[in-house]
């Protein structure tokens, strides 16, 4: 965890040699010529409890409100603009001074002329705003907030790069102000200055509303390409992704919590039907070994342990071992019951499987992830909790040792086969309440038609579209024509897909500018083209070894619904 927040602050304090600062730094310097001397302090302050507070919670916010994540954005530019406009307008600034003045009248004594509320408004409009060059570790926060995973380190975590951030920006503030007044020229012209950055304000604030500082960002690597790429290697080492693996895997605080004091198994809670199986309940099952395993039929996590399930029920159902998938889904089709069973009869599963389409069962258990399993003893107590792939060695191991405390022999031996991902690139929707990495200069409109276009060059782990789209909360639409294009450094990809009813959806899949070949391309894919038949995950790129490549996806027919990426 030391090691994590350690790097967390160093990838935040380079981050200012980064281009995804450039187009903010305007108004970082606005705070060097304008409010009293603690207003820097003021601006940082804003722009550490914002930052900190949006990247983990806005997904959280956007789902309980109902609002677009624009709508809070544009709220940021509007304070920036009027920022700006106080800078160029006295009367109007000291309005603003005298509502603050009010404000402060119910915060503790202090000065209210030293402007440091008005640089917490701005910083607060900074840290929603701003979207930073995402290195390993930020990436992982973002998707642990993006599943409602936020525990109490990644909230230290994410204060730690803010931090780090906050550093070099307090330091070009302090140092702008140190300038102004050491230079009698300088503090001579205050006035001018102060209104040439209340223009530099108003200028970023509309270029911001118009996604023109994407595409500004976009410009200065296509014109220097290599500008940049080195900052986020700080954080791409052994240990590092060590430490993150244990953080996605949930191995703080809820495991924690559980491996100290387990308690009784929550009974299921009924979400819709059972497969192969009437209904259980864990009063029935005491005295057996009961492993309860929460999936749904879309994640590719899940899907790669599925394989190590079928086999433990094959080995261990008639020594007393009870596997049930509790299928809990992520997207809104994945609740449809012909749905799951279509998956469960592709998959080959036999175990019980149960729907939990309220997230009862999930809430009961107090569970986070996809795939998590919970396994419980003869007497209905959690003994043993895994959250993610991996460690299956241990997960038998724990099955056989239950096992024998119900007076089963066991003589089989441990030897699962072993998977290693080695995608470095995160989990990417395309829905926009979880939409993170597109670089299309347009901004997105929530259910409505954009036509988008694609820079000439991507930044790793980000994607661009061109064409008709029509981005909804969970999926993103496309119309016949349009084109995907993803830079990404994995070496399988997958991609969630559902046909519009009644289509002959389909796309063609291209790899680093040509059709996808035998050798590279997923099971789905066939002569370079994709069928989308049913809702499920479709496999288009498998490699021999991981690496940095660009995937396109050509639409053939606009019938079709796009929701999520994942990559191994």
């Amino acid at each position: 965890m030391i090691i994590l927040i350690l790097f967390a602050f160093l990838g935040g304090l380079i981050t200012i040699l980064s281009p995804c600062i450039l187009p903010i730094l305007p108004i970082v310097l606005s705070g060097s010529v304008t409010g009293g001397k603690r207003r820097p302090m003021g601006v940082v302050t804003g722009f550490i409890v914002s930052f900190t507070f949006f990247t983990l919670f806005l997904s959280v916010i956007v789902r309980a409100t109902g609002l677009s994540a624009d709508v809070l954005r544009v709220t940021a530019v509007v304070v920036i603009a009027l920022s700006g406009i106080s800078l160029l307008v006295p009367s109007f600034q000291i309005a603003v001074e005298k509502l603050l003045s009010r404000l402060a009248a119910f915060a503790p004594k202090q000065n209210t002329n030293d402007g440091f509320l008005s640089g917490v408004l701005v910083g607060m409009s900074l840290g929603l705003i701003w979207t930073p060059c995402v290195g390993p570790i930020l990436a992982s926060i973002i998707t642990l907030a993006a599943t409602s995973s936020v525990g109490v380190n990644a909230v230290i975590i994410t204060l730690s790069y803010a931090l780090g951030t906050a550093v070099p920006l307090l330091a070009i503030t302090m140092g702008g102000r140190s300038l102004l007044t050491s230079h009698p020229w300088l503090l001579a012209n205050t006035p001018r200055i102060q209104k040439a950055f209340g223009v530099l304000m108003l200028i970023t604030a509309v270029a911001i509303y118009n996604s023109w500082d994407r595409s500004f960002q976009t410009y200065i690597l296509d014109k220097f390409p290599a500008y940049g790429t080195g900052l986020t290697k700080l954080e791409d080492n052994a240990i590092v992704r060590n430490q993150l693996n244990s953080l996605q895997k949930g191995g703080s605080m809820l495991s924690n919590l559980l491996e100290s004091n387990y308690g009784n198994a929550p009974e299921f809670i009924p979400g819709g039907e059972w497969i192969n199986s009437p209904p259980l309940t864990m009063k029935e099952l005491r005295g057996k070994v009961v492993l309860i395993d929460f999936w749904t039929y879309t994640c590719i996590n899940c899907i790669r342990t599925l394989p190590y399930l079928k086999a433990w029920h094959e080995k261990y159902n008639d020594k007393g071992l009870v596997i049930v998938g509790v299928h809990t889904p992520e997207f809104e089709f994945e609740k449809e019951i012909n749905n799951v069973k279509k998956a469960v009869t592709d998959f080959g599963l036999t175990y019980p499987i149960m729907q939990d389409n309220d997230y009862k069962t999930w809430r009961a258990y107090a569970n986070r992830y996809w795939p998590a399993k919970y396994m419980v003893d003869k007497n209905g107590k959690i003994r043993y909790t895994h959250f993610g792939e991996g460690d299956y060695d241990e997960t038998e191991t724990t099955i056989q040792k239950l096992l024998g405390e119900t007076g089963a022999e066991i003589n089989d031996k441990v030897q699962n086969p072993t998977y290693q991902v080695e995608s470095r690139t995160p989990e990417t929707y395309l829905g926009f309440e979880r939409m993170a990495g597109l670089v299309s200069p347009e901004r997105v409109s929530p259910n409505n038609v954009v036509t988008f276009t694609a820079p000439v060059s991507l930044p790793k782990n980000s994607f661009a579209l061109s064409g008709a789209w029509t981005i909804g909360a969970e999926r993103a639409t496309p119309q016949t024509g349009a084109t995907l294009t993803y830079r990404f450094d994995a070496k399988e990809v997958f991609l969630v897909m559902r046909p519009s009813p009644n289509a002959k959806g389909g796309l063609r899949v291209y790899l680093d500018g040509k059709v996808v070949t035998d050798e590279n391309k997923g099971e789905d894919v066939t002569e370079g083209n994709v069928k989308i038949t049913s809702d499920r995950l479709y496999k288009l790129i498998k490699l021999p070894k991981a690496g940095s490549h660009i995937l396109k996806l050509e639409i053939l027919d606009g019938d079709i619904e796009l929701f999520a990426f994942t990559f191994g």
